[in-house]
C-alpha cells in the first residue's frame, strides 16, 4: 500500500517525502504518562498524534497484551505482588502470569534496578513512580478505546503495532503474529491499511505476515544496533546497505531506524548530516519513520528545534516516534 502510494505519487511529480509526515506516540505520550497505559494513549490521542504504538507481547493464556517488554519487572510492582515468580534470571517474564494476574499489578513509569536493589525511574523528571492507579492494557482494550476515541472526535488515529520477540514467543510454544492477527480480525482492522502498520525487529517475522499469513496491511522493518542482541538472527548492519534496502523492499513498506542511523551530530555545534540511509531508502520506495525523539534525552549539543529541523527537512523523515506528541505535532503544523 505504502510503495503504491509512492509511485502514484512520483508519478504526479510528487517526492516521497513531500507528503504530510506521520506523529507517531511512542507507546503513547509517554513522556507525559506511565508508557503504554490507557491513560497515555488517551492524552495521545488529544494532542493529535496521526498513530498511537502498540508494543505486543502474550499472557499465558495467550492474549496480546500492551507491554514494551517480554518482561513486567521494569514497569510494574510485580516484584512485590508475586516475589517468587521470577525465572532462574531473576526476570518476571509475562508469558508466565495469566491474564488475571497481570490485571492485578500496577503500571508505573520504566524504571532501571541499581545494584543495591533499589528501582529509579529512568526518566526521574516524568510522571512519579508511586503515584497513580494505572493497569497493562490487552491489546483489545486499547483498540476499543482508540476506535472510541476515533468516534467521538472525528479523527482517524491509526494503530502502529510492533511484535515483540516473536522467535522468542515461538520457542516458548506460543504465535504472536497470528494472536495479534485474530484481535485485529476481532476488532475489523484486519484490512484498514490506512489505519493500522505492522512493525517488527525481526525480518523473518515480517517476510511471515507478508508471503504465508497474506496481511495486506503495510509492513515496517525496524533496524536496531546488532549489539542490543534484538530477538531473531538479523544482520542490522547489513540492512542499512543499498543491498539490505532493496532486500527490505521485497517485503516491507518502510524501515524504523534509531535516529543516529540517520543523522551524525556535531555536539559542538548542534549540526547535523546525514548519513544517507533515508536517500537510499526513499530510493528504494520506502517511507522512513525513525525512534525515538525524547525531549529529555537528546542527543549532545542539539535541541527539540533542531532535531525536528533535522529529521523532517534535511532526511525527510515521513514519519517520528515521540515521547513527546504535542512537541513534534507543534514543530509539524508550523
Amino acid at each position: 500500500m505504502y510503495r503504491f502510494i509512492c509511485a502514484l505519487l512520483a508519478l504526479m511529480g510528487i517526492s516521497v517525502a513531500s507528503a504530510n509526515p506521520l506523529v507517531i506516540a511512542h507507546r503513547g505520550a509517554s513522556g507525559y504518562l506511565p508508557e503504554h497505559t490507557l491513560e497515555a494513549k488517551a492524552m495521545a490521542h488529544a494532542m493529535g498524534a496521526d498513530f498511537l504504538e502498540q508494543d505486543v507481547v502474550l499472557t499465558a493464556d495467550g492474549i496480546p497484551i500492551v507491554l514494551h517488554d517480554i518482561h513486567l519487572d521494569p514497569t510494574t510492582d510485580v516484584e512485590e505482588r508475586f516475589p517468587d515468580r521470577a525465572r532462574e534470571d531473576g526476570r518476571y517474564y509475562a508469558l508466565d502470569f495469566s491474564l488475571a494476574e497481570i490485571r492485578s499489578l500496577r503500571a508505573h513509569e520504566r524504571t532501571v534496578k541499581r545494584d543495591s536493589g533499589e528501582r529509579e525511574a529512568v526518566y526521574p523528571g516524568r510522571f512519579p513512580l508511586d503515584t497513580g492507579h494505572f493497569t497493562v492494557p490487552t491489546l483489545k482494550e486499547e483498540i476499543d478505546l482508540i476506535t472510541g476515541l476515533n468516534r467521538s472526535t472525528g479523527r482517524h488515529t491509526g494503530l502502529y503495532i510492533e511484535l515483540k520477540a516473536p522467535q522468542w514467543h515461538t520457542q516458548q510454544g506460543y504465535d504472536a503474529a497470528k494472536a495479534v492477527l485474530a484481535v485485529l480480525e476481532q476488532t475489523g482492522y484486519t484490512d484498514q491499511s490506512d489505519r493500522v502498520i505492522l512493525q517488527c525487529f525481526d525480518a523473518a517475522t515480517l517476510r511471515r505476515l507478508r508471503h504465508e499469513l497474506n496481511t495486506p496491511l503495510p509492513l515496517i522493518q525496524l533496524i536496531a544496533d546488532n549489539s542490543w542482541g534484538e530477538d531473531g538472527d538479523n544482520d542490522y548492519d547489513a540492512m542499512r546497505t543499498a543491498a539490505g534496502i532493496a532486500d527490505i523492499a521485497t517485503y516491507a513498506d518502510g524501515i524504523g531506524p534509531w535516529i543516529p542511523q540517520l543523522l551524525a551530530i556535531d555536539s559542538a555545534s548542534g549540526a547535523a548530516l546525514s548519513t544517507g540511509l533515508a536517500e537510499l531508502a526513499h530510493e528504494a520506495g520506502l517511507v522512513v519513520h525513525p525512534y525515538t525523539l525524547r525531549a529529555d534525552d537528546l542527543p549532545d549539543g542539539i535541541t527539540v528545534e533542531q532535531l525536528h529541523t533535522a529529521l523532517f527537512e534535511l532526511v525527510k523523515a515521513d514519519g517520528l516516534f515521540t515521547d513527546f506528541p504535542d512537541l513534534t505535532r507543534a514543530f509539524l503544523d508550523r
